[in-house]
């Protein structure tokens, strides 16, 4: 299927490898134009190479995109290296794992801070760009605990389900008087990726590819996906059972 998005320019997040990356290489594979992210410039490069060998073009950014200062940077960037900006991925690696009661209040603050402020600078500052045309896809990377979650990850549970009940807000505040811009949140379960290797015995269940995750993204920020607006999409296995 063609997406309809070939010439497009995207910003991803936190994408020099897992999901993130995934995302950045299915849209580079559709002709989007990718500016990648991530906080380690050896592994970014690498992330770059990969993407731009399958002919894909691609613009590494290095940077922490928790810093508050940090997603306008990468609009910028997507401005100053291609000229506009068409899709937004908001992305951050999550917290250590922990029980409600046992994690601390310092740590939850950070968890909010790296998890839920980080993608809600980037969903501002991408969409004050985005009205000037009325067209843009933004998409947040999120977790399945959202729907169901997971006793050992008290501290993503809180920012991840804290951003989702801020993006259903937000995403009818757009579309109020922005119609061509959508915002959606997909929600990824036990994927094959570095993150669950370290969380390894604190979550269990089928394991899903990377690189179907990315394209389930790419298909939310086509133009045939315009009238999907506000929508949280499960991708884990049948995990949750989410019907």
């Amino acid at each position: 299927m063609d997406l309809g998005i070939e010439g497009k320019v995207a910003i991803c997040a936190a994408s020099s490898k897992g999901l993130g990356f995934a995302t950045a290489l299915a849209l580079g594979e559709e002709g989007v134009k990718v500016v990648i992210n991530g906080r380690d410039p050896a592994t970014l490069a690498e992330a770059a190479a990969k993407i731009s060998s399958t002919g894909a073009t691609v613009y590494a950014f290095p940077g922490d995109f928790t810093k508050p200062e940090f997603p306008g940077q990468l609009v910028r960037a997507a401005f100053e290296r291609f000229g506009r900006l068409d899709i937004a991925v908001a992305n951050a690696g999550g917290p250590p794992s922990g029980g409600s009661l046992s994690v601390s209040e310092l740590a939850l603050k950070k968890a909010m801070d790296d998890n839920l402020f980080s993608s809600i600078r980037l969903i501002k500052v991408a969409f004050n760009e985005m009205k000037v045309k009325n067209w843009g896809r933004i998409v947040a990377i999120s977790s399945y605990s959202i729907k169901q979650p997971i006793p050992s990850l008290s501290l993503s549970n809180t920012a991840r389900t804290g951003l989702w009940a801020w993006m259903k807000t937000a995403a009818k505040d757009i579309t109020t008087d922005y119609p061509g811009i959508t915002l959606n949140m997909v929600c990824p379960g036990i994927h094959e990726t570095d993150r669950i290797k370290e969380l390894k015995g604190d979550i269990s269940g089928p394991i899903g590819n990377p690189l179907d995750f990315g394209k389930v993204v790419s298909f939310l920020c086509s133009q045939q996906a315009k009238f999907i607006n506000g929508a949280a999409i499960v991708v884990d296995g049948g995990e949750t059972l989410a019907l």
